[in-house]
């Protein structure tokens, strides 16, 4: 299965639209699923992230959307938990987000809200897209537009993570699930 991991768009309120190069990159991709972690803040964005394939969405601390703040799924065999992440303080604390996914029973923990992009792996694997737009968020963030794609293939899972500076930049992981 090919996801896409995105989130913290906060379009149009700190950002008029997602960067050129990223919807390109995104458009000419057939995804799978596409797992939001919130903040997007208008309806618009999740009807255009629907265009591209099926969306699990959850709300963030600035969506007003009606959006669960939990959702869970199954990738392959893969059990994923997906939250906004300002259930957690401070920001991206990475064992309080282990603790979540270890109380959810979940292999893959995905969140947002500190819009810098992260991958950490102990007991659970927590991935953090950052930013779609690299837009400040209310604890700082890379200032860098970022997300992530998945290939899950059984319990194997291929993450990359994409930035964005003048040209997209990708780093690779690996990881074989127990």
């Amino acid at each position: 299965m090919n996801v896409l991991v995105i989130g913290d768009t906060h379009i149009p309120r700190r950002a008029l639209s997602l960067p050129k190069k990223i919807s390109e990159f995104i458009e000419s991709k057939l995804f799978d699923l596409i797992i939001c972690t919130g903040d997007l803040t208008e309806r618009d964005v999740l009807e255009y992230f629907e265009t591209l394939a099926k969306v699990v969405v959850v709300r963030g601390n600035m969506d007003h959307l009606g959006l669960p703040d939990y959702s869970e799924l199954k990738v392959e065999d893969v059990k994923v938990g997906v939250i906004h992440g300002h259930q957690v303080y401070p920001r991206g604390n990475r064992e309080k987000l282990v603790e979540i996914g270890k109380q959810k029973s979940v292999d893959v923990l995905i969140s947002g809200h500190t819009h810098t992009p992260d991958i950490y792996m102990e007991d659970v694997l927590l991935l953090n897209p950052g930013s779609a737009t690299g837009v400040w968020g209310g604890g700082g963030g890379s200032m860098k537009p970022s997300f992530i794609v998945l290939n899950v293939e059984g319990r194997k899972v291929d993450v990359k993570l994409y930035e964005l500076e003048r040209e997209l930049s990708v780093r690779s992981e690996r990881f074989y699930l127990k």
